[in-house]
């Protein structure tokens, strides 16, 4: 969020989809990011100014008190030296505080990938705002999954860690997949995906079944997500 209350235009984009990318490596840049960097240059400068003249204004304090002690200086002036003293250390203090919440909005004006993964979708282009969707989808490609929808009828036949062959359904890979039952969901639900099937009862109820793809699976769709595919479950 910008200082004016609106999100920051995306200023670069720093890859493409398809793009394999790393925990932490910077995808794209926010146009907010030179000002913010302005502004802790200068925040900066006034940070230095007064540290100097802390230590300064320290040894005032000392040769006050000193002479205040000997009589050869009023009270008042000494009280004055410390109230001076204490404004510039509260100063820092708030320089200091803001300094930090640059830094942080500096962060935030680049964005970094949080795993390590593919670029699946571009949702924000250079010189546009993100909006709901975000500015880029990254897929932890290096582990692939298929959640598959089994009617109620037959989940009593799925066991967690037997095998699955898995094929396209309107050919977006060639051959089959292969993988195992990771997890069967406890809740019934409406089904959601719709089968090219006209006989298909889209009203059934079904239950979901995470699949988790083989090394070798993963490799030759870790670019494809969100297909359609038909599961087969068994050893046959």
């Amino acid at each position: 969020m910008s200082g004016f209350g609106g999100s920051p235009r995306v200023s670069s984009l720093l890859v493409k989809e398809g793009d394999f990318v790393r925990k932490g490596q910077v995808l794209a840049l926010f146009d907010n990011r030179p000002k913010i960097k302005a502004d802790l240059s200068a925040l900066d400068e006034k940070v230095r100014t007064v540290e100097i003249e802390i230590p300064l204004k320290k040894r005032e304090v000392g040769r006050y008190a000193e002479a205040a002690g000997q009589g050869a200086a009023k009270l008042v002036l000494l009280e004055e030296k410390q109230n001076e003293l204490t404004k510039l250390e509260r100063k820092r203090a708030e320089l200091l505080a803001e300094r930090k919440k640059l830094e942080a909005d500096l962060n935030d004006s680049e964005l970094r990938s949080p795993i390590d993964g593919t670029v699946l979708e571009l949702s924000a282009r250079v010189g546009e705002r993100p909006g709901n969707n975000g500015v880029i989808d990254v897929g932890a490609s290096q582990s692939m999954e298929a959640l598959i929808e089994v009617y109620e009828s037959d989940i009593n036949r799925i066991k967690v860690g037997e095998p699955v062959t898995l094929i396209s359904e309107n050919g977006g890979f060639e051959g089959d997949l292969r993988g195992t039952v990771e997890r069967i969901s406890p809740q019934v639900r409406q089904r959601e995906v719709l089968s090219t099937d006209p006989t298909g009862d889209a009203d059934a109820r079904v239950i979901e079944v995470l699949v988790k793809l083989d090394s070798g699976s993963t490799q030759r769709v870790s670019k494809l997500s969100g297909l359609k595919v038909i599961a087969r479950f068994g050893s046959s």
